[in-house]
């Protein structure tokens, strides 16, 4: 795992200043602790931090072609790389090195572009073809792994794996887009479309983009998609047994690795699972870690010690509490981006506890986006079947007003909130998802947006591109466009981002098992009948791993990975709620209206409504704005 950047002239060549490619790696150096290198041609400047896990001493980079015109720059591992070295070297390929990095150089030397499909893993890459004059820039099928990019005023494209590396780059502007901001406020994050800073993009998953000397950047091209429009037969035991098939063959090929290996166990179904896999293919203990909170409802511990004892695990746990909020700044500057999703701070202690004995752990993320695990994709599956039994006309004209008019009740658990469901199934599949997803509803957000910077974003909503992502979705129902949603929008911007950061920050290698493309292929064909059954999410998932794990494991109700935001900002940090609305950065922006931020705030200490996540959403974004320095 590591931190990659590079320098491109497009239309021209211009000379690239190896000391400000350096710089820009200098700023990834926690990405990769163990070893540094840049590399310059005319009009081109690559640069990388190294973490090493497999061939440490074999591998450096920037690493160039020893038979063909290519330097790389990679991020990632290559999971299949021992059976595509056997294949190229059965063509003819020969290697100096034991890692996966040359095994890329040789595989785009025998498929161009075409290697792309060929490569099992997770990767963000620069190649350059000397030959062609041609820049390759590569991202993983999910975008397990980053890549920024932002053109300058030089007439180059400068990229980085982290946008503190473009940071570092003098001629980078420092201007908000405030259609990031709507975008951040809607979900929590800023998705992949979009960066908070003008003219900063993001390669968008499972693309690549190619740049030459002689031509403006072109366009990012789409090489790996997911389908969910087709239904695989077969009998329930037959697909048990090939889930079982995938899973296995998920876990065990990220168990390469030259340095030592774990897990992350939170004691739900998905970690666990991971873990038994592990426990099942590893000679020795598995090694474990997880995070428990000070607050007893959110605690999960006692789960992940019973899945320990059951594998007989290497087990060690710690506790985030309200104190530790001192953080807060640390994962500003982690993030970059302003970043509101409240489990990164147990994220982050868990990767501490990890890299304490690990460098590289496994993770359980992916099960629920594949096999229909969050509560939000139950409910929309069964608000579907609502919307096939009433009319359009009566949903919009009768159950819209209703919505409307019935009492809001924030504290109640989701199927108690009737007002939010009827409003749901007034509209359609996509806008009600869209709606489930978003942690600040539209109305809320309009109402704390200044005239100003309403008028700024010229009536632009950021639901409208998750319903234009599920409207577009290969799939043939309401859940499965759902989950593709989920995949391609969620995934990437929320759990990955989060899981990347978390990890690098303190130089651990995380990998996700659940993620691996074949296993994604194969859950996305499967009959809803076996991913849902009645308000059961992972049905077969659950069913497939009742051999190993305990019923109060499998079938105990979904908790996740929450901090208790909620509580602690009703109590040790009520302070910090109340001083946001006055907060000095956040207020220079001029963005919101400060006296109904209070308001929001009172009424949440004041137990009257849960603006839990737009108080923490309204932290992070404050904090991340004193952390980038930026014009607004």
């Amino acid at each position: 795992m590591c931190g990659i950047a590079g320098i491109f002239h497009c239309g021209t060549i211009k000379p690239v200043d190896p000391a400000r490619v350096e710089r820009m790696t200098d700023a990834l150096a926690h990405r990769g602790p163990d070893g540094s290198g840049v590399w310059t041609a005319p009009g081109v400047g690559l640069g990388h931090r190294r973490l090493s896990i497999i061939d440490i001493a074999g591998s450096p980079q920037p690493m160039q072609s020893a038979h063909s015109p290519a330097t790389i720059v990679f991020n990632g591992e290559i999971y299949n790389y021992r059976e595509l070295r056997k294949e190229l070297g059965a063509g003819g390929a020969t290697f100096r090195t034991d890692g996966d990095t040359e095994v890329i150089l040789a595989a785009y030397a025998r498929w161009g572009v075409d290697c792309l499909p060929r490569l099992h893993g997770m990767f963000a890459f620069a190649l350059y073809d000397s030959d062609k004059r041609q820049l390759l820039l590569a991202r993983d099928r999910l975008g397990v792994k980053p890549l920024f990019m932002a053109p300058l005023s030089d007439g180059s494209l400068a990229f980085a794996s982290e946008l503190k590396g473009l940071l570092a780059h003098p001629l980078l502007r420092r201007e908000v887009d405030p259609l990031a901001v709507e975008d951040y406020l809607a979900w929590g994050y800023v998705p992949d479309h979009r960066s908070i800073l003008s003219g900063v993009e993001k390669l968008p998953a499972g693309h690549y983009r190619l740049l030459r000397h002689d031509s403006p950047p072109a366009a990012p091209i789409r090489w790996w998609d997911i389908s969910f429009a087709e239904r695989r037969k077969g009998s329930v035991a037959d697909l048990e047994a090939e889930l079982l098939h995938h899973l296995r063959e998920a876990v065990t090929s990220r168990l390469v690795s030259d340095v030592p290996l774990g897990a992350f166990l939170s004691g739900g179904v998905d970690s666990s699972s991971v873990v038994a896999l592990m426990a099942e293919a590893s000679r020795e203990p598995v090694r474990t870690c997880s995070i428990g909170f000070d607050v007893a409802a959110h605690d999960e511990t006692a789960y992940a010690d019973e899945i320990a004892r059951l594998f007989d695990t290497n087990h060690r746990k710690r506790t985030v509490s309200a104190d530790q909020f001192d953080a807060i700044d640390d994962l500003a500057a982690m993030f970059d981006e302003p970043f509101a999703d409240a489990s990164a701070l147990p994220t982050w202690r868990v990767c501490q506890l990890a890299r304490e004995t690990v460098t590289v752990a496994l993770s359980g993320d992916g099960a629920d986006e594949a096999f229909a695990g969050y509560r939000r994709q139950v409910f929309h599956a069964h608000e579907e079947q609502a919307r096939r039994w009433i009319p359009g006309s009566v949903r919009r004209s009768l159950l819209g007003p209703l919505g409307a008019a019935y009492p809001k009740a924030d504290w109640a658990p989701r199927p108690l909130r009737l007002k939010t469901t009827l409003l749901s199934l007034a509209g359609s599949g996509a806008e009600g998802y869209a709606s489930a997803l978003s942690t600040t509803p539209q109305d809320l957000r309009q109402s704390l947006y200044s005239a100003d910077f309403a008028r700024g974003i010229a009536g632009y909503r950021a639901e409208d591109r998750l319903v234009e992502v599920m409207q577009r979705a290969p799939a043939r129902s309401g859940l499965d466009r759902a989950q593709y949603a989920d995949l391609m929008f969620w995934l990437p911007g929320d759990i990955l981002t989060k899981v990347d950061r978390t990890s690098m920050a303190v130089s651990l290698e995380a990998r996700e098992p659940l993620l691996d493309h074949r296993l994604l292929e194969f859950a996305a064909t499967l009959p809803e009948s076996v991913r849902i059954r009645g308000r059961q999410g992972k049905w077969l998932l659950k069913k497939a791993m009742r051999r190993y794990l305990p019923e109060d494991i499998l079938y105990r109700p979904k908790q996740g990975f929450v901090t208790p935001i909620a509580e602690w900002l009703c109590g040790p940090l009520a302070g910090e709620a109340q001083a946001i609305a006055s907060s000095a950065a956040l207020a220079r922006t001029g963005w919101l209206d400060s006296r109904k931020v209070a308001g929001i705030a009172e009424a949440h200490i004041a137990g009257k409504s849960d603006h839990s996540r737009l108080l923490w959403q309204l932290i992070m974004l404050d904090r991340s704005l004193r952390k980038l320095g930026v014009a607004t």
